[in-house]
């Protein structure tokens, strides 16, 4: 019993009592007072010094580390399968899209290719091909078989009556007979060429008729708004290529605007003997649309279209020794032209009378220029060329060499609008108002346009 009593008297020795202070909520608010309670401490140092206690803590760490490990491994194993998930469902998604894309492609085909024909046309030449000759420089898309004298290209129906829309270059002047073949494979060979802007003109179109349809259906194709594409904008040609494959269809993006090409055709490199001035010409091409889509020769007069099956341009050129460089006339730059042939049966261009240089950050720049838009009268390093052509409506109105015309009627004159195809828009006896700028400053100066001449 003594020794039970001073067991417990230690014990009770050995156990500190602390006091802590404990504010209740109440007596902070009244009174303020405080309630002192007697809690005893507890020595986690001295039951570590027990080994019962150490191996029972031991265990317990050893049950959470364990539990710890398995709840991270099943939790990266859950993330990599979402990620890989979500890979999966990226190509999936991906997949689809290119799906989409190409059964896009294939309805733009069906829907436009009725409306695109192939034109086979017999040419006067004094000489003959004497085989193939690489493209030098940019070329054309039409395509002539060597040592014959027919050629082919691509032309656009425009009416159900049989009015089409195509390069001059494939209907040059010497042409003698025009034939055309539809998607249908059935071929028309009543078919006379209306008219083909001047070879000096910038603007390379025909237009053709067919005078009999021999009881064949027309679906004129649907003319889109060429100043609103944008860059890497997703764009179909149809064609046909080589003169022998009607109706190829390829695709690709727009890759730039406003490009400036001195192009000639591809019978015409070292070897041939044809001497026909008209096929063997060199042109000047300005404002055009440069496009990736695989093109090849004999696409010529073709149709560039849209996502929605728009034609916004015409196939004109390629750049050789390059692959999938192709340039093409933006439809709004003939559609005053379109406009006039539907409302007379022909045509005539308007003329201006102006050599002009069109504007870029490098020509300004080059010139000491305060603008990158426009076009300017650039003075001529030969005097039989002058800038401003004496007696034409430019010179009447006015216009000068270092003059800067930046808009045609209010509108600005930029990649998507060049001053051709804005001058396009109207028929010769029209009258316009140009913006220009002169020695830093702006004036409006109004112009009747006239008709511009064969030569």
């Amino acid at each position: 019993m003594e020794d039970n009593k001073e067991q417990l008297n230690q014990t009770k020795s050995n156990d500190k009592i602390d006091n802590f202070t404990v504010s209740s909520k109440e007596a902070s608010l009244n009174s303020k007072r405080t309630i002192t309670v007697s809690l005893p401490s507890f020595s986690l140092k001295k039951k570590l010094q027990n080994p019962k206690f150490r191996l029972f803590y031991t265990i317990i760490a050893i049950i959470i580390l364990a539990g710890a490990s398995g709840f991270l491994g099943s939790y990266l194993q859950n993330k990599g399968q979402n990620t890989y998930g979500q890979i999966g469902v990226g190509l999936s998604n991906q997949e689809k899209i290119v799906t989409s894309q190409s059964k896009l492609i294939s309805a733009i085909a069906k829907e436009v290719g009725p409306s695109v024909v192939s034109v086979n046309v017999s040419i006067k030449a004094t000489g003959s091909g004497s085989g193939s000759n690489p493209l030098s420089g940019f070329g054309f898309f039409g395509f002539s078989q060597p040592q014959q004298e027919q050629a082919a290209g691509t032309g656009i129906i425009l009416t159900t009556n049989g009015l089409i829309l195509t390069n001059r270059h494939v209907v040059p002047v010497g042409t003698t007979k025009v034939s055309v073949t539809l998607s249908n494979g059935v071929q028309l060979n009543n078919v006379k060429v209306i008219g083909r802007t001047p070879q000096a003109s910038s603007l390379d179109v025909a237009f053709l008729q067919i005078e009999n349809l021999e009881g064949q259906k027309l679906k004129p194709a649907v003319i889109g708004n060429s100043s609103t594409v944008q860059i890497g904008q997703t764009v179909v040609a149809i064609g046909n290529a080589l003169g022998q494959f009607h109706n190829t269809v390829t695709s690709g993006i727009i890759s730039g605007f406003g490009r400036n090409v001195q192009a000639s055709s591809s019978i015409c490199g070292s070897g041939s003997t044809i001497t026909n001035s008209s096929l063997c010409s060199t042109e000047n091409l300005t404002d055009l649309i440069q496009t990736d889509a695989a093109i090849n020769e004999g696409n010529s007069g073709g149709p560039l279209v849209n996502m929605n099956g728009q034609v916004i341009g015409i196939n004109t050129a390629i750049a050789g020794g390059a692959q999938n460089i192709g340039f093409v006339i933006p439809i709004n730059d003939v559609t005053g032209l379109i406009n006039q042939v539907l409302k007379t049966g022909k045509f005539s261009v308007p003329y201006l009378g102006i050599r002009y240089i069109p504007l870029t950050a490098d020509v300004a720049y080059e010139y000491k220029l305060k603008v990158i838009n426009g076009a300017f009268i650039a003075p001529s390093a030969n005097s039989s060329l002058p800038s401003v052509i004496p007696n034409s409506p430019a010179a009447n109105a006015g216009l000068k060499v270092g003059d800067i015309i930046t808009a045609v009627n209010g509108t600005k004159i930029n990649q998507n609008n060049s001053l051709t195809g804005l001058l396009y828009q109207y028929t010769p006896g029209d009258r316009v108002q140009l913006t220009v700028l002169r020695n830093s400053v702006y004036s409006k100066i109004n112009v009747q346009l006239g008709a511009e001449p064969n030569n």
